[in-house]
């Protein structure tokens, strides 16, 4: 039911360029190009949608890298039809929190713990060597060990003191968000997962941002670019048990805002989910490889 248990860096603040993706794809093609998406390191989540843009995957490049090029490489590669670049323009919360009781109003609201305000804090503290080597620590699965940290310590020649400090310096100034186990969601009983997108006016974009974050059942809320063939410029991630709950949460939220032009995409298959690894060789060598920088010389 555990996926992993981890440290849960916010990805921009690292100095990484990230943005969700849409690309629309011939039905009979749509499965090569999945499995060619998912070949990029720096892709963690595919879903296949219940929309014509069939396929939707978040995407991030390293410090120094070219997400557009990269972009550009992937819909070629690929053979989409159509893509577009969905990147954040106002974070208004991330993070997954499912509730495990079953006894919580699903439609129930709460102050968001990540948003935009603390991705500014961290964007205006650049990272140190050693903040690196915390990252590089613990961004993967901690180990199933009597001492797990400090066997994460000694991977990167640290004391587990010296751990424990970077890791809370780093979640005080907003690149860790924090330590979790992250849930398989339909293993847990959560098999219903939405991304329910809203046409507002371009003028309460920031106010009913804010409003959507405050539902607990929200899971993630952005204002993104609109496009000719894209109008929705709110978007907002609902995990439910079922269809049913997530549908009540886009009721509510229909209610509490106004907000009538909207559509709600279920993920109708999981090609991949995983966590980016931040500060590796992975992300270069795919951009070397596919002409995207110089390549990169073997390590002595």
């Amino acid at each position: 039911m555990i996926r992993q248990i981890s440290a849960i860096f916010d990805t921009r603040s690292l100095g990484y360029q990230s943005t969700l993706v849409a690309m629309r794809f011939a039905a009979d093609d749509l499965e090569r190009g999945a499995a060619m998406i998912n070949q990029h390191p720096g892709v963690s989540h595919n879903y296949r949608r219940n929309h014509e843009f069939n396929l939707w995957f978040t995407l991030a490049t390293p410090p120094g890298g070219n997400i557009d090029a990269t972009l550009q490489r992937l819909h070629e590669l690929s053979g989409a039809l159509v893509t577009r670049k969905l990147q954040t323009l106002k974070l208004f919360k991330i993070g997954v929190k499912l509730d495990m009781t079953g006894l919580k109003d699903i439609t129930r609201q709460e102050d968001p713990d990540y948003t935009g305000i603390q991705r500014d804090l961290a964007l205006a503290s650049p990272l140190s060597d050693m903040d690196v080597r915390v990252i590089r620590a613990v961004q993967d699965d901690i180990p199933l060990v009597s001492h797990p940290f400090a066997e994460c310590a000694a991977s990167q020649e640290l004391s587990e003191p010296e751990l424990f400090a970077g890791m809370a310096d780093l979640q005080r100034r907003g690149h860790l968000r924090r330590v979790a186990a992250i849930l398989h969601h339909r293993r847990a009983g959560y098999a219903a997962n939405a991304m329910a997108v809203w046409a507002v006016p371009e003028a309460r974009a920031e106010e009913l941002g804010r409003q959507m974050a405050e539902f607990a059942a929200v899971s993630h809320c952005y204002q993104r670019p609109v496009y000719e063939d894209w109008r929705f410029n709110l978007f907002s991630m609902i995990h439910g048990r079922k269809v049913g709950d997530c549908e009540r949460v886009v009721e509510a939220i229909r209610d509490a805002t106004g907000i009538d032009d909207y559509a709600v995409l279920y993920s109708t298959k999981e090609y991949k989910k995983t966590r980016v690894r931040y500060f590796t060789r992975e992300l270069e060598e795919w951009e070397a490889a596919n002409g995207l920088r110089p390549a990169i010389a073997a390590a002595g």
